[in-house]
């Protein structure tokens, strides 16, 4: 079982991580990239308020980021 943050910024991740532990992934956008390291079947998904429940067309490649 992994947690992965979906959308949640620097506000929320102190109180999110109090609630579920620290993240295994942290998604910066709610989007089928993403889809593809959760397990959905045993993984647990927290969205926050900077990401929406509709799944963007769009993907975010954070593997260009170094």
């Amino acid at each position: 079982m992994h947690i992965h943050f979906i959308g949640i910024r620097a506000a929320q991740y102190s109180a999110a991580c109090k609630i579920w532990g620290k993240p295994d992934f942290v998604h910066k956008w709610h989007d089928h990239r993403a889809y593809g390291d959760i397990d959905t079947d045993t993984d647990i998904v927290v969205i926050g308020t900077n990401a929406t429940l509709r799944i963007s067309k769009w993907a975010w490649q954070d593997h260009a980021e170094n």
